[in-house]
């Protein structure tokens, strides 16, 4: 059981002793909203509109830097602040990034972590956690459930914000839907954690376009984004990518690549390798590049466990894919 007392003896340890004076890669240039290599290159990252928040359309997505085959806590917080130093103004986390049988919200204590020892501008760094989701084991393998009891979802509101350091979380998702627990009960419980001032503003994940006309109706302008799977393999969700686009919302891609823990057909992604070589970079970014050309509501956020794989994945806002190529990838 995780203990907040501990949590905060662990956390100041950890902060003294970890990398806050790990050397810094990139230099952030306020006045012009451009990130400067040490080398003198200027990159300006792409940024779109999350409700109140201007943040960048690749974010973070930090599940592998907390759950089974994770990196150390160090080469995670280093891989957080390479990202910030890039440019990345966009992390997205979770109460339930943690492995299965260990210590709650590891994620969410890197986060804080790495921004707390970072020395670039922190007001610029939107953060969203999510939650209604836990760990727990199946069959003696890691596995996830689900908990959308409106005490549960409140419950983890307070610890996530207590965890990451702050009074509002700056965008909280109501994680997954639970079976149990009618959709409309779950989502009341959202609002009056907006009500309460713990949110400022609220997400739901992995939901229908139905699901997102119930959010609407209770939350009103509340709801600012919808994060839901899509990706070359997964286009399942394209409904309600368009819908967001109807509705003026966001439309965050988790798994945008795909993931890292299931087995899929390789071959799916063979036309991005195609524009890929015509461009010169990573099949990757092709990909990212897709998702971001669907609409400029559209957010991706690759995960990875480092630095390098990231900073790649980052440079696919720099990629631009004419009407052909993006015919062609379909």
């Amino acid at each position: 059981m995780f203990l907040w007392s501990n949590y905060l003896t662990n956390y100041n340890l950890a902060l003294s002793t970890s990398i806050i004076a790990s050397k810094k890669r990139f230099r952030v240039n306020r006045d012009i909203g451009d990130f400067q290599g040490l080398e003198g290159h200027m990159t300006k990252r792409l940024t779109r509109q999350i409700g109140s928040y201007t943040t960048s359309a690749v974010g973070l997505g930090t599940m592998g830097l907390a759950i089974e085959g994770k990196p150390s806590a160090e080469e995670s917080i280093d891989i957080i602040h390479q990202a910030l130093d890039a440019g990345c103004r966009h992390i997205d986390t979770a109460w339930a990034y943690y492995q299965s049988g260990g210590q709650e919200e590891v994620a969410e204590m890197l986060v804080r972590q790495a921004l707390d020892s970072w020395d670039g501008p922190r007001k610029e760094v939107m953060v969203a956690t999510k939650a209604g989701h836990y760990r727990n084991f199946t069959d003696s393998k890691p596995t996830w459930a689900v908990d959308g009891r409106p005490e549960s979802l409140i419950r983890y509101a307070k610890q996530s914000a207590q965890t990451l350091g702050v009074d509002t979380i700056d965008l909280l998702y109501f994680h997954r839907p639970d079976p149990q627990v009618p959709y409309e009960e779950s989502i009341q419980a959202m609002k009056e954690i907006y009500d309460q001032g713990l949110a400022a503003s609220i997400g739901i994940s992995n939901v229908s376009c139905e699901q997102i006309d119930i959010a609407r109706t209770i939350l009103g302008p509340a709801l600012v984004a919808v994060q839901n799977q899509f990706s070359p393999i997964y286009r399942e969700t394209q409904d309600t990518l368009d819908y967001t686009a109807q509705l003026g919302l966001a439309f965050v891609c988790w798994s945008p690549l795909g993931g890292f823990r299931k087995p899929y057909d390789q071959a799916l992604f063979d036309p991005f390798r195609t524009v890929a070589a015509a461009h010169q970079v990573s099949y990757q970014q092709i990909v990212l590049a897709w998702e971001l050309a669907r609409g400029t509501h559209v957010f991706v956020l690759p995960g990875t466990h480092r630095a390098s794989t990231f900073l790649d994945s980052l440079a696919a806002d720099q990629v631009e894919l004419t009407e052909d190529e993006l015919a062609y990838l379909g």
